[in-house]
Order: C-alpha cells, then structure tokens, then sequence
C-alpha cells in the first residue's frame, strides 16, 4: 500500500466482488476518445470506459459500443476495480487543470506498479512535474502525443509515448498494435524517451503541421488571387502535386476541400470566415524554441499568421485605407508562364517545407541536450509517417537520412535535401519575389528563404549589432583575430570608460 487508507475505495463490498476484465481504462468520451477505445476493442482489448458525465458512458454503451466487449465505469472506483494489474489507465481530457484533477482522484485507488497514461495535448512541463510526483506514490506515468484526429483515433494514430520508462513494456503491445503501419506493418509507435520527450515531440509535430498548413494556404492564396484560378483548378493542381514529392495527408484534404461545394453549388471554402483559431500548441513550441535560442521562424510565422487573421475586424477597415498593388500576376494570361509559375509554386511549397521539418529537427536536438534525452531522430520521423496529420512521403527521406547518418547534425547537409533544395531554389524565389511585388502575404515562404540564405552565409551582419550593443550598453563583442570566449569591450566615445557589462547566450 502507498499510504494508511490507499485503497480503503475496496473495502466496498460491491467493488471487492468485482472480477477485473479490463486491459485498460480510458477517462474521456468526447470524439477521439471513442474512436481510441473502439480502435483498441479491434484489437482485442478489453477497455473500460469512465466520463466525468456518466450519462455520456450508458449512451456510448448503447450506440457506438454496442455489440462491443467494452465496459462502463459509473465511478473512478468502479473503473480501477474493473482494471487487471498493473492498472492501466489513459485519460484522454483537456490539457491542464483537467489533467492534474483526474490524476488526483485516480491516485487513491491504485497501488504501487499501476499506470497512469495522459494521451492529450500537455505542455511538456506538466508531464515532467507529474511523472516526477507520481513515481514518488510508487506510481508510474506516460505523457503520449496521440496524432490523427478522428480518423486516425479509430483507425490507426500515430503515437508517441514518453515518461516513466518502466511502463513502456506493460502498454507497447497495446499502443503499437493501434497505431498506423507503414513500411511492412512497421508501427507509427515507439519509445520516444523519458519525462515530456513524448508530449515534447508531439509538440514540435503539431509546431510542423502549423507551418505546413500555413505554407498551403500561402500557395492557395497566390493560386487564387495572383494566377486567378478557380476551385475546381486549384483541385486539379494539389490533385497533381500530391502525386509528387508533396504527397501529403495535408495535401490531399486541400484537394478534396477545394472541390467541396456548398449547398447553393459554390465552393464551400469560399464561404468560410477567413479568421484562425489554435489550442495553444503551435505557440508552445515558438516560447520553447526561444528559451532554447533556436530559429524556428517559419513555425512562429505560422503562429503569427493566425493572429493576424483573428484581426479581421481591423482588417476590413484597413483594406479600406492602405493601398497597395494588385494581386493579379501578369504572367497568368499566358498559359505557358501559368504553368511555368504553378510549378514554381510548388518548387517553393516544397523547398520551404524542407525548411520547416529542418527546424523542428534543429529544436528537438537542442532539447535532446538540455534536458538529457535520448532521441532516435530516424524513428521519430517513421512514427510521423504514419496517422498523424504531417504524414507525408517526404518524412520516408528524413528517415534514411537518418539512417544513413544517425549524428546528421541538421537536415540541410544531408545529399538528398541539399539536391533538392538546389533544384526547387529557383522557382521559390521567383515565387517570393513575384508576392512581394504584388502585395501577396508569404510570410512563411519569405522567412522560410531568409532562413535559407542566413544558414548558408559563412558571415552575417551580426558583427555591426554587437558593435552597436558595445557602444551603447558596454554588452562586449568577441574578435575575429582571437580565440573564441575572449570578450572585448571599445571605449567608443572617449568618455564611456573601461567597465564592461556581463555577458550570455541564449
């Protein structure tokens, strides 16, 4: 036992005759969680299911469970009396309070050994601080990334655990057996690492799929309002591209978005409310990647770029007022340029996700070692290949560059994305340039380039900045003809002195 009255809950007559079925609880009926437990009744597992509104746990029972071998819990005590040791119970709630108010109920009725599973959307903090706090009950904790949806919930998810490391083998067969296969019947699940690694990588995930959604929309918007295309063009043309290199789960949904029409026979898409909303992840990963001093621009530009569309009150008035050029590209009369500047778009959406996906992997390393984790890069990109929103052909790339060179220091100097990027190189700037000109708003395609050309520049204007800190706040700058670690400071005026202020990296 834990504590004098640990589990006093069984000393309930009722539940002490209860015969444990379960292979696993799971708290939490809204859509995914449903999905989640019928996925895990395919495979042959007994779950028991607990709601904070029972009544939402007797309607699931009749409708979508019905024929099922799934049970229902009334209580938090009838759903660990029902589970077989060691316990093991996911909770599938909102992210936060939700999360520490279930895992305080839970903590009662369980014993040394049992598992408590978060599979939503946590800030990776939170998970460290709970796993930390339960191991000293004598419990054990994972913290999950759980990507898909509806449908990758029900079908197959891409899964990414992490946490206490002695509970991984009491759920790997239940969490690969669920989740998406590619490559063979090879899972979209596996060990990530302890504390927050696994909600840690879901949250860089979801930090991707931002940017690759923003990069979409950024050739939709230029497709439509630069090339003049229709909808039924625009299916036709991510029709094409997700044949490609950009075939893509995220490329394939525009398409059939594009092609949706309203009741009135219109395109649905452009009925609409061009404004944004998020769940906080997207911004998570920027405050992260800043605490780490790690350029994730196009993810923050993503980020950025949906506050922007919230402003759309602001908006309105101000395309009243500001002028600017107009969108329509010249080029889009010929039919010849047309195409030449539809593969030029696609040249950019690619180049720039390269960029993207290279950032997120530049965050996770920088992670990796200032909380001691131990990633494996090359499965983490297998897990995404599958179930999970960004699953795409390219993450099959990174993989084997991975394979290929386990301590690839950035994905830049990896032979395949280098080729690639040099030949896409081309018709991403022509895209940037041809935006800029018309006024057409490619924030992510622009920092994705600028990031580009930074990386690539052996020297950058930063000297001068360092120069301008000296003078005004004696911050010091380090010398190109000494060592690095040796700190300078320049009496620029003559009347500033000798005495230098501290100094520190990000």
């Amino acid at each position: 036992m834990l504590s004098d009255g640990f589990n006093a809950a069984f000393l309930n007559n009722d539940m002490q005759n209860i015969t444990p079925q379960g292979d696993i609880g799971l708290i939490g009926l809204a859509v995914m969680g449903q999905n989640l437990v019928l996925n895990m009744n395919d495979h042959g597992y007994t779950v028991v299911v607990y709601n904070r509104t029972t009544a939402k746990v007797d309607e699931f029972l009749v409708n979508e469970a019905k024929g099922t071998k799934v049970q229902g819990a009334h209580s938090i005590e009838e759903l660990v009396a029902k589970l077989k040791r060691p316990r093991r119970v996911m909770m599938l709630v909102k992210a936060g309070k939700p999360v520490d108010d279930f895992i305080a109920q839970l903590v009662p009725h369980l014993e040394p050994g049992d598992i408590i599973i978060d599979g939503g959307n946590s800030l990776f903090d939170d998970t460290n601080r709970r796993q930390k706090e339960l191991e000293s009950k004598g419990l054990l904790f994972i913290g999950t990334g759980v990507s898909g949806g509806e449908e990758g919930a029900r079908r197959g998810p891409s899964i990414m655990p992490g946490g206490s490391p002695a509970a991984w083998p009491h759920v790997k067969e239940i969490f690969q057996s669920i989740s998406a296969k590619v490559d063979g019947g090879a899972p979209c699940c596996d060990w990530v690492g302890e504390e927050g690694a696994g909600h840690y990588v879901k949250m860089v995930h979801n930090g991707i799929e931002y940017g690759d959604m923003q990069l979409i929309c950024e050739a939709y918007n230029i497709l439509k309002n630069g090339l003049g295309l229709s909808e039924d063009e625009m299916h036709d043309v991510f029709a094409e591209w997700n044949k490609g290199e950009l075939d893509s789960y995220l490329i394939e949904i525009t398409r059939d978005i594009l092609a949706k029409k309203d009741t009135d026979g219109s395109p649905l898409v452009n009925n609409i409310l061009d404004t944004a909303g998020q769940k906080g992840t997207g911004k998570w990963t920027v405050i992260n990647s800043l605490d780490l001093g790690v350029p994730i621009t196009l993810m923050a530009e993503a980020v950025y770029a949906r506050c922007v569309s919230a402003l759309k009150t602001e908006r309105v008035k101000a395309a009243k007022k500001l002028k600017g050029p107009k969108p329509a590209i010249a080029a889009a009369k010929d039919p010849v340029k047309r195409k030449a500047l539809i593969n030029d778009i696609r040249d950019a959406l690619y180049a720039s996700k390269i960029i993207s996906y290279t950032q997120g992997y530049m965050l996770m390393r920088s992670a990796a070692e200032e909380y001691g984790w131990k990633l494996n890069w090359g499965g983490i990109a297998l897990m995404w290949r599958g179930g999970c929103i960004i699953r795409s052909r390219f993450l099959g790339k990174i993989k084997e560059a991975f394979d290929k060179n386990p301590k690839l220091g950035n994905l830049l100097l990896d032979e395949y994305f280098r080729s690639e990027i040099k030949k896409s190189q081309k018709g991403w700037r022509n895209v940037v340039a041809q935006a800029a000109k018309r006024g057409i708003p490619v924030p992510a395609f622009s920092t994705a380039l600028s990031f580009y050309d930074s990386y690539r520049s052996a020297i950058l204007p930063a000297n001068l900045l360092q120069a301008q800190r000296d003078f005004f706040g004696a911050h010091t700058y380090e010398r190109t003809d000494k060592p690095r670690g040796e700190f300078f400071h320049t009496n620029w005026t003559g009347q500033g002195g000798t005495t230098a202020s501290t100094t520190y990296t990000v």
